[in-house]
């Protein structure tokens, strides 16, 4: 019997606006900077060249960095923006701090970084691949053999792979592939995982470090 070819597009945000360097996490209030709204735009323009208008279903984070980036990804594929909570950022205890090694160094803080496999200093790994498997799991039911793009943050996505691909939850950062404004689709065959593609449709855009 064959099985419906289901696909699902996970899309990391744009370039967020943040001249203080804060880690913001889920605090309100961060917006795509300009070169974040460009990024945005070339993810859209990525969809169109590839026949996106046939996604069935747009999903995007309630944050306002996600819901900025789906809006001309919505408009690309004639689709509205259905907000989902479950694949906003990982909750962390480092909201608000700036982004310095002096702040990570301090006690408090080097207590929260005593269990970097859970992680100790927010929510855990597993907690956020259970939810990000959730919506996977409702899609691929809803909308079997279609097509669904979710516009989330790194760190969902990020666990959302690992765990369809069976690897381990724990970070390694030099092999973690989900650049700002990246595509990782991942492709199902009913509900077994036959594929992992993943683009940087903004690659150009992204800064120098982070290419």
């Amino acid at each position: 019997m064959v099985q419906p070819r289901t696909t699902i597009d996970l899309v990391r945000h744009g370039e967020v606006h943040n001249p203080d360097e804060l880690h913001y996490e889920r605090l309100p209030g961060f917006h795509l900077s300009e070169l974040g709204r460009q990024m945005a735009q070339k993810v859209a323009d990525h969809f169109a060249a590839a026949g996106g208008q046939e996604a069935d279903l747009l999903l995007a984070s309630p944050l306002e960095r996600a819901q900025e980036t789906a809006v001309p990804i919505a408009e690309a594929l004639g689709l509205d923006i259905r907000t989902e909570p479950l694949v906003t950022e990982a909750g962390s205890r480092f909201a608000g701090v700036h982004i310095s090694f002096a702040n990570l160094i301090k006690p408090a803080a080097l207590a929260r970084l005593c269990d970097p496999f859970k992680p100790s200093w927010g929510e855990p790994f597993k907690e956020i691949a259970d939810r990000m498997h959730r919506v996977l799991d409702g899609l691929r039911a809803e909308i079997p053999g279609g097509r669904a793009v979710v516009v989330s943050h790194q760190s969902p996505i990020w666990r959302a792979r690992l765990r369809s691909e069976g690897r381990l939850l724990w970070p390694l950062p030099r092999g973690r592939a989900c650049s700002l404004a990246s595509v990782t689709s991942l492709v199902y065959e009913g509900d077994k995982l036959s594929a992992v593609r993943y683009y940087e449709p903004a690659a150009d855009l992204l800064p120098p470090a982070l290419r």
